[in-house]
């Protein structure tokens, strides 16, 4: 535990190596190593599941199939999501998910395409 960083989701302290990323046993959030001083300097970058850096107008595809709160619908694998916006908050992804509507997604749970 001892020099890595606190989860930048969480703040847990109870982070780990694992190869060239950091992990979060409490959220299971994971990032790269070279990004954690980056995400600390409020740059204001927001990087997709894999750490590629996202911009307005991107197409991201969902790495997992997400349930739609308040509702019994769920976002499939696979998803593409067309012309995303970029925000600030929890959920920093704003798009219209085909068949669904418009919600807010985090970019963990997205890949650019």
């Amino acid at each position: 535990m001892s020099g890595c960083p606190k989860c930048v989701q969480c703040g847990s302290e109870y982070t780990y190596e694992m190869q060239d990323m950091y992990a979060c046993p409490e959220c299971g959030h994971e990032w790269p190593q070279a990004a954690s001083s980056e995400e600390g300097t409020g740059s204001g970058e927001i990087r997709d599941a894999v750490g590629n850096l996202l911009q307005d107008g991107d197409t991201v595809t969902v790495i997992k199939d997400l349930k739609v709160k308040g509702s019994s619908s769920v976002v499939k694998v696979g998803t593409k999501v067309k012309n995303i916006r970029l925000v600030g908050g929890d959920h920093d992804i704003d798009c219209k998910i085909p068949g669904i509507g418009p919600m807010g997604l985090k970019s963990q749970f997205v890949k650019k395409v």
